[in-house]
């Protein structure tokens, strides 16, 4: 499975977020995806609440070198909607 991203704000992560994402807010992204997937050849999906901030995400991620880079079209609410596993907190 791609790695799924979430691009939003900490007290957005801990309203709820799609159980296997994981955090990465919009305001750390260029500082530290280069860690968390060091190959620019994996495919990254990327949401947040909407899916603007993804697009401008996926946008910086692409300027890095990333090559797969994808936004949710919907983001979060799309997800829901969509019956989506999804947690809330740290869980």
């Amino acid at each position: 499975m791609s790695p799924l991203l979430v691009t939003c704000e900490d007290h957005e992560w801990q309203a709820g977020h799609a159980a296997e994402a994981v955090h990465l807010g919009k305001g750390v992204l260029e500082r530290d995806l280069e860690k968390m997937i060091p190959d620019v050849n994996t495919e990254i999906i990327m949401y947040c609440g909407g899916g603007f901030r993804s697009a401008l995400t996926c946008d910086a991620a692409q300027k890095m070198g990333y090559r797969s880079v994808h936004p949710l079209i919907g983001g979060y609410k799309a997800m829901v909607q969509a019956g989506w596993p999804m947690k809330k907190g740290e869980e």
